[in-house]
């Protein structure tokens, strides 16, 4: 997913300098056209290591997500082609990574409460 988001991404410079997404990053708002252009700046490298999870959790998460917006069919048993929009595509990435987001945030506040319990434990633990 992070060679596709990178590619598009490059892509996105070379045959459009303008906002490729707007219906997803709008272009009417100056902050999103910062955010945009914030990304557009970045390396392949900085935009690949972005959009690499960390967790084999939220990757698992991620992967059945889009296999379930793309619609799932086994891939030994069947020669699946999927033909799409760059629109559609654009969409899609934008799913995925605010479910990546998401998942990524939720991951992150479950080991915070886990630090800040342990942590409760063991000042109890000293009294």
């Amino acid at each position: 997913m992070s060679r596709l988001l990178s590619s598009t991404v490059r892509r996105s410079k070379l045959n459009n300098s303008s906002n490729p997404f707007p219906e997803v990053f709008g272009s009417s708002t100056e902050s999103s056209d910062l955010l945009w252009r914030y990304v557009q700046a970045m390396s392949p490298e900085t935009v690949s290591q972005l959009s690499k999870p960390t967790s084999p959790d939220v990757l698992q998460v991620m992967e059945r997500n889009v296999i379930g917006l793309l619609g799932g069919l086994p891939s030994e048993h069947f020669e699946v082609e999927i033909t799409t929009s760059r629109e559609h595509l654009g969409r899609l990435l934008a799913s995925a990574m605010i479910s990546g987001y998401f998942l990524r945030n939720a991951e992150q506040r479950m080991a915070f409460e886990k630090s800040l319990l342990a942590s409760e434990t063991y000042t109890s633990d000293a009294e």
